[in-house]
């Protein structure tokens, strides 16, 4: 196997060797990772020292508002321009999605379709755009610019044709990260519920537990079981019992904040995820969710008007354990301490801390 130094110097055109190898090098990155911002930022890291520019941007189409968005750039910060959204055929990058076409402009601001927002928010001074169209079946997702070159037309000759390529497989990596995040959030859904499952929770939970563990933060984890949901099963049958599931589940999720998350755990136990919650937070959140789920009516569609209770433990990390395994335990055992001890309750879980039974 040929090392690259090795290759290097068996080429005399040195510069189209490193052209040849940072491809590699892109290749590799763009089969590395399904993580969008990861994919991104090092596909345009690699280009960038392939192809002489000191401002890129590469924008991508927003699936849900079919919105143009800032998804990377370089030589601006990008925290001014997260919140810029431009429509499709406004400015230039909107013109190339709109004709799917390659467009070059030595003199932007003579130009009608030039829009002028970046230069606003940031006090760049946009002069020359070259802007590529990141195509996928015959479908523009999104578009890559280099603005300001030096000198256009040696830029044009000698990496234009190597920077139309580059965007081939920038395009086909971003579909297949959009494919593969849409199958991950599939996977990560209860049938049953509408809500996420045990798959998303180990996978989530990893995440939790490491920003907290580096960020001296606290995440509290929430289990929850119906009291008695045998006898609605067995009153009413599986169906009515799944119908009752995703109810309850809908009541919890509606007192959720963004950042949280409700995962059917099996059966009729529930867990939430509660990060950078306080256990005396948590406690009174789940107070609150005690309330308005024994407030609630089930299977009022049906005329049956159900009246349920369940039981909670509550553990926090760092304080109740380090790990992932020690801090669903701890919750786990308080929801059955909380069962064994009369149920409708809400157990903490420190084996010091006293049962805690709301009026």
């Amino acid at each position: 196997m040929i090392r690259s130094q090795e290759l290097l110097d068996s080429f005399t055109d040195k510069s189209q060797v490193k052209r040849l190898l940072t491809c590699i090098e892109i290749s590799k990155t763009l089969v590395s990772t399904f993580d969008m911002e990861t994919l991104l930022t090092a596909v345009l890291e690699r280009i960038n020292t392939l192809v002489p520019a000191s401002n890129w941007s590469l924008l991508l189409i927003d699936p849900a508002t079919q919105e143009l968005y800032f998804s990377v750039v370089v030589g601006l910060e990008i925290a001014k321009l997260r919140d810029l959204r431009l429509q499709i055929g406004e400015g230039i990058a909107g013109t190339v999605v709109q004709t799917g076409e390659p467009i070059f402009i030595k003199n932007a601001r003579q130009d009608k379709r030039f829009c002028c927002k970046v230069d606003e928010l940031t006090g760049f001074e946009t002069r020359s755009i070259i802007c590529l169209p990141l195509t996928i079946r015959g479908e523009v997702i999104g578009v890559i610019e280099v603005v300001n070159l030096d000198n256009e037309n040696f830029f044009r000759k000698k990496y234009l044709p190597l920077l139309a390529i580059l965007t081939d497989y920038v395009a086909i990596a971003v579909d297949n990260v959009r494919n593969f995040q849409k199958l991950q959030v599939e996977s990560f859904i209860d049938d049953v519920t509408g809500y996420y499952n045990t798959r998303y929770l180990t996978w989530h939970l990893d995440q939790l537990v490491c920003q907290v563990l580096q960020e001296n933060s606290e995440l509290s984890v929430v289990f929850l079981d119906l009291d008695d949901f045998k006898k609605v099963v067995d009153s009413y049958g599986h169906l009515k019992g799944s119908k009752v599931l995703k109810e309850v589940a809908q009541v919890i999720g509606s007192l959720l904040s963004p950042s949280d998350s409700l995962i059917r755990y099996g059966g009729d136990e529930f867990i939430i995820l509660l990060p950078n919650q306080s256990k005396n937070n948590a406690f009174d959140f789940v107070c609150q969710v005690r309330e308005v789920l024994n407030q609630s009516r089930f299977l009022t569609e049906e005329a049956i008007s159900l009246a349920l209770t369940a039981s909670y433990g509550i553990a926090t990390l760092p304080y109740d354990a380090t790990d992932k395994q020690t801090l669903l335990l701890l919750a786990d055992q308080a929801m059955y301490s909380s069962k064994d001890r009369g149920k409708d309750t809400i157990v903490l879980g420190k084996p010091s801390t006293k049962l805690v039974k709301p009026e």
